[in-house]
């Protein structure tokens, strides 16, 4: 992302490149030194060239634009704003009086020319518009001239035809009046000429791509919001203990830092001392500040609040989340979405034709139009030529896409690129995982049920004692149950767990075993009246374990792993968004149907292996359906490659990450649904995008060509032509950015 927006110009490349968008990848185009560490620039048409100084593009001379966001901090104000505001106010400036001299005797102003003679103010015209032309004009006739040379044509060659041919005929007929046949001619026998139409052309293409140039600074805005919310500073703590605040950039991983209350959390690390709710909105989108104690991760630049906290650095510099975000946000600005290729098809075969248009519209005035015929013919050409730009034509998919992109970015919500956001939209079937995506992932202790002569606290001590040894959640669950009710353990011994079955060994001298169905028939007990017990729990989507102690059965213990509070109503957005939505879980088909019918899930598949996902979904896509997977193990890797659009969960794994289309900062499912509005606004905008800037172009080559001529008497002069274009390309960036306020 350049400071300036790094698609400062991917207007004029999307529209324009007409055909080099297949251009050879044999590295001729790609100059970057091997080790190279500093800034690439390269163009977002043809991302084949890379360079280290800035330029312009070889294969459709547009100016090239920073690679990576990191170095595009450091940048200055766009170089080409600054230059273009300059071309602009100084063509503006000489403009003015040659208006006033060629439109004066159209608005009452005849006096001033009839003041200085036709001759006078036809050279005075000259001495004003050459520099208008061959200065303030002079990027577009350069880029113009390159695209003929490459027969790359594109906006460029259109500007570059139109203004140098109205330029030229004016000069000649000025300085060599006597060379033009009669058809030329006006009643006065003098020779029009155009001086006012070429100035006025360039001035308001400058103008149109300063308002581009500014608005599109719009679409960076979102990555520019981000870099800035990194802390600039660190205070780390010196071995002798004293504090020092240094650059950000001077901070090593290991180093132990302070954050204040109130301070940001300067780089990504872990806490070793202190409790603070921390505010990690901007990562998240999730108004609610998070609980840290010490062991628990912090992410950089999010907001401390009360607490004072000593982190130590994990990540800094580029490995930071934050900088991770950016990077991901700006390629996926700089990548393409399919929709785009039509446009670029159009553009490929529009300005040859449009040329074609301007030239027959030259014959048709020159054979049949009123006298002077010929420049009838001259004007006719240049605007078709002018107004034709498809310049809004390649605005309309990148433009729409960068804006999404940075929205969601705000949302919590990370596109990789933007064919996924497109494939988004189509997506019907979405796949979730039961654990950590519909839930907590972390189970709970819920129930603790004695038989008779047994005491409730008494069987859950004794669980808990004998689970303290195991590594599995639900033994979690029932620990940290028992010493939420202040529950002295006591000791295990001969601890042993039975695979798939549950756990046994003794406590305190008595012999204790937890564990299933299963592991109970083992031990020859009966489960009496439990069975009908346990089973209406499990209906309630909980795991149950029997309590055996010395060989007679004490109780059940009950886990589960809750609901997260937001599931429900995201759920229910979903299916209105028009998901069919399948849960997959590892869970027996039991607690998942459970599960499912309590929240209105429309399909289940249980007892499913991770390395089953992928499988699933191929089946589902070979049904014809388009599927979106949504996981954050390294175990959904597989899956989230396969599915048509995989989406990790962001607390999840990299590799999950890596693999997946969208990635949710926040594991929510409330996540999937920002996603799936944010594709439901970019699609609808790009398609508006692209109604407008063809159905302009395809009503205005023929109204400036001349066919409302003989019906309403209307011939579109070169300067509103070119008014028109730039006004094109202006509603196109303008509707583009009305997503930076998209409601997802």
């Amino acid at each position: 992302m350049t400071k300036h927006d790094h698609s400062h110009h991917q207007h004029e490349h999307h529209a324009c490149h007409a055909n080099g968008g297949e251009a050879a990848k044999d590295g001729r185009y790609d100059t970057v030194p091997d080790g190279h560490t500093g800034a690439v620039y390269t163009c977002p048409m043809h991302p084949e060239v890379r360079q280290v100084t800035p330029g312009s593009c070889p294969l459709c001379g547009m100016a090239l634009e920073l690679e990576s966001a990191a170095h595009a901090q450091n940048e200055g104000p766009n170089p080409e704003l600054v230059d273009f505001t300059r071309r602009f106010w100084f063509g503006a400036v000489l403009t003015i009086p040659v208006l006033l001299l060629a439109m004066g005797p159209m608005v009452g102003l005849g006096w001033i020319r009839d003041a200085l003679g036709e001759g006078m103010a036809q050279r005075a015209e000259l001495v004003l518009a050459t520099p208008v032309v061959l200065w303030c004009g002079w990027p577009f006739l350069e880029r113009g001239w390159k695209s003929f040379l490459s027969w790359n044509l594109n906006m460029f060659s259109l500007i570059g035809m139109g203004v140098v041919a109205s330029w030229l005929f004016s000069v000649t007929a000025v300085l060599a009046p006597g060379i033009f046949p009669s058809g030329f001619r006006d009643m006065h026998g003098h020779v029009p000429v155009y001086f006012e139409a070429a100035a006025v052309i360039v001035v308001l293409v400058l103008l149109g791509q300063l308002m581009e140039l500014r608005a599109r600074e719009g679409t960076g805005k979102a990555i520019r919001a981000l870099l800035d919310l990194a802390a600039k500073t660190a205070r780390v703590i010196r071995k002798d203990g004293s504090e020092e605040e240094i650059p950000l950039d001077h901070v090593q991983v290991g180093d132990n830092l302070r954050v204040r209350p109130g301070e940001k959390v300067p780089v990504d690390g872990e806490i070793l001392e202190g409790r603070s709710s921390i505010d990690e909105s901007m990562i998240t989108g999730e108004p609610v500040p998070v609980e840290k104690t010490a062991g628990d991760a912090v992410t950089g630049a999010t907001i401390n609040g009360t607490g004072s906290l000593v982190i130590e650095a994990r990540r800094v510099g580029a490995d930071t989340m934050l900088s991770q975000i950016v990077e991901m946000v700006a390629k996926a600005q700089r990548s393409r979405a399919p929709i785009q290729k039509y446009a670029d098809k159009v553009a490929g075969w529009f300005v040859p034709a449009v040329i074609g248009v301007a030239v027959l519209a030259f014959i048709g005035w020159a054979i049949w139009g009123p006298a002077p015929a010929l420049s009838y013919a001259l004007i006719a050409a240049v605007s078709v030529l002018i107004i034709a730009c498809p310049c809004a034509l390649g605005l309309a998919t990148p433009m729409s896409i960068m804006t999404a992109t940075g929205r969601g970015a705000q949302a919590g919500v990370l596109i990789k690129n933007a064919e996924a956001l497109e494939r988004f939209e189509k997506i019907d079937t979405l796949i979730v995982d039961k654990t950590g995506t519909l839930t907590e992932g972390k189970p709970k202790l819920v129930a603790v049920m004695p038989e008779d002569g047994f005491d409730e606290d008494e069987i859950l001590r004794l669980a808990a004692t004998l689970e303290r040894g195991s590594e599995h959640p639900l033994a979690e669950a029932i620990v940290s149950g028992a010493e939420g009710r202040d529950i002295q353990l006591g000791t295990a011994k001969n601890f042993e767990a039975v695979t798939g079955k549950g756990v046994k060994g003794s406590v305190d001298g008595k012999s204790v075993a937890l564990g299933n169905l299963r592991q109970v028939e083992d031990l020859g007990i009966g489960v009496q009246g439990l069975a009908d017990q346990a089973n209406a729990r499990r209906d309630e989507g909980e795991t149950v374990m029997f309590v055996v102690v010395d060989g007679a059965m004490a109780g059940l213990v009950s886990v589960a792993d809750p609901v997260k509070e937001t599931t429900p109503a995201a759920l229910k957005a979903l299916h209105d968004l028009g998901f069919r939505i399948i849960m997959a879980t590892g869970d027996n088909e039991r607690t998942a149907r459970a599960v499912a019918a309590r929240l209105g899930i429309d399909e289940i598949r249980a007892d499913v292996l991770p390395e089953d996902k992928a499988k699933i979904i191929h089946e589902l896509q070979q049904d014809g359906r388009k599927v979106a997977m949504a996981g954050d193990g390294v175990n959904d890797a597989p899956a989230l490659a396969q599915a048509d659009v995989g989406i990790a969960m962001g607390t999840g794994a990299d590799v999950a990450i890596e693999s997946a289309g969208i990635t949710l900062v926040k594991g929510n499912l409330d996540g999937i649904v920002r996603a799936r509005r944010l594709a439901h606004a970019a699609m609808r905008n790009i398609r508006q995008n692209l109604f407008f800037a063809l159905v302009y172009n395809a009503l205005g080559v023929p109204v400036a060509a001349g066919v409302l001529y003989p019906l309403a008497g209307i011939l579109i002069s070169p300067m509103l032509a070119a008014l028109a274009m730039s006004a094109s390309s202006i509603s196109v960036v303008t509707n583009s950015l009305r997503l930076r306020t998209a409601d997802i």
